[in-house]
């Protein structure tokens, strides 16, 4: 990544205005939020991992417990209870069963 130098293409009103916060320094200007893409959003990233959380509530509602869970998916037994949290606090989607509810995490 180049860089632009400022007095080329900042007026000269915010150019002073940055100086009075940075004179000589280099500094990095993000893009604006409205431009960025989601973490994962290029890569499915995102979709895997619903999908395993997913699966992960299931086998817990089936009666798998949070410490099997772990060890099957590689994960912490606090991730497990993380997930299982995160994924009860959520609207049911399509493909689960809207009639399961409230089963204690252990």
């Amino acid at each position: 990544m180049g860089y632009k130098r400022a007095d080329d293409v900042l007026p000269e009103s915010i150019l002073k205005s940055l100086q009075k916060y940075v004179s000589g320094e280099t500094i990095y200007v993000p893009k604006r939020n409205a431009g960025r893409k989601k973490w994962g959003s290029g890569t499915g990233v995102n979709e895997k991992l619903r999908l395993r959380n997913e699966q992960i509530l299931e086998l817990h509602r089936k009666g798998i417990a949070v410490k099997e869970l772990a060890q099957k998916y590689y994960l912490t037994e606090k991730s497990i209870q993380r997930i299982l949290k995160n994924m009860r606090a959520k609207p049911p989607m399509e493909s689960e069963n809207s009639g399961h509810g409230g089963n204690k995490i252990e």
